[in-house]
């Protein structure tokens, strides 16, 4: 895993590489948009991650939002509950390549990385 850019204090956390392929990602969209990150019922392990960009219009009182040098991550209280302290890398290896959650919330993981358990 590469070096995490956010200090302790975010509740989520983003490494260089995966900064850098969000930011590339969302120029392609062509629009300002934040990022959404979750969690939702299902997957091999109970629960599982979701993440989509969005318009920063969508955001409610009831979202916290992480800064990264403009760039925002916007995640719902009740998944935080979940997620608090989860680094999210980026890597862009042939085999097992894509973002990679590490979650230090969960008990269990499912081999794809995708889903976990509490």
């Amino acid at each position: 895993m590469t070096q995490a850019t956010a200090t302790l204090s975010k509740g989520i956390q983003l490494t260089d590489s995966a900064l850098k392929h969000v930011l590339m990602l969302r120029q392609q969209q062509g629009k300002d948009l934040c990022l959404r990150v979750g969690v939702r019922q299902g997957g091999c392990s109970g629960m599982s991650y979701m993440m989509d960009f969005e318009d920063i219009s969508q955001m409610t009182e009831h979202d916290d939002v992480f800064d990264y040098d403009g760039f925002k991550i916007i995640c719902d209280r009740k998944s935080l509950l979940y997620l608090y302290g989860l680094v999210l890398d980026y890597s862009n290896a042939m085999i097992g390549g894509g973002f990679q959650f590490t979650n230090p919330n969960a008990n269990q993981t499912c081999g794809c990385g995708k889903s976990f358990g509490v």
